[in-house]
């Protein structure tokens, strides 16, 4: 029994099409119901599907043997795994934005508004900024809007919000992008079958 952790929402169901497409298939997955763990009917596959920040830990922690994480999580988060590939789904970027118009003033500590405080510490470090960090969990646009901080250190998709809020981005960090990831027992004792999966997801994508 292979045990994978997929997220839930769109990307979840984009991995889960790779999956099944490359022969592991579980019926009822998707279906309107509240379980919480799918069988496949061979018996041989077992997804669950859990919040995208979780996948990691319950891969880590040994629930999954697998699974499927954005790489802003392994970035911030820093777990124990295994990333064994890019697969090019949920394609986004980590960014620096600001109010249009912002000036900085390399004089005064940045005030930077994140929820990835570690991504943006290691960032700042790098350029040898001195920075306030300001850990927020939900709404970071509201921060640079209100005076709370100078900049806001965040992932971008589209861009749709920033602009609809007067912000803009100044600086790509870095691209991000959906990984898949191993247990590091589970790809000594379960190498082979992880390795296959590996490889023929490698193909799928291209």
């Amino acid at each position: 029994m292979l045990n994978i952790a997929l997220p839930k929402g769109r990307l979840g169901k984009k991995v889960y099409s790779l999956f099944a497409e490359i022969g592991y298939d579980c019926e009822d997955i998707f279906e309107d119901n509240r379980k919480l763990i799918f069988e496949n009917s061979e018996g041989t596959v077992r997804y669950f599907l859990v919040k995208p920040s979780d996948v990691a830990i319950y891969v880590e922690r040994g629930a999954a043997d697998i699974g499927v994480v954005g790489k802003d999580i392994l970035l911030e988060t820093e777990p124990d795994v295994y990333e064994l590939l890019d697969l090019k789904l949920g394609k986004c970027k980590m960014a620096v934005a600001a109010k249009n118009g912002w000036v900085e003033n390399p004089d005064e500590p940045l005030r930077v508004a994140t929820k990835f405080v570690n991504i943006a510490k290691t960032y700042y470090n790098s350029i040898n900024r001195e920075i306030d960090v300001i850990k927020l969990h939900g709404s970071i646009e509201l921060a640079p809007i209100l005076d709370m901080s100078d900049v806001i250190v965040d992932i971008v998709e589209t861009g749709t919000t920033l602009k609809e809020n007067d912000l803009k981005v100044y600086t790509e960090i870095l691209p991000i992008s959906a990984r898949f990831i191993a247990n590091k027992n589970a790809f000594r004792f379960k190498n082979d079958i992880i390795m296959k999966i590996n490889t023929q997801l490698a193909e799928k994508i291209g």
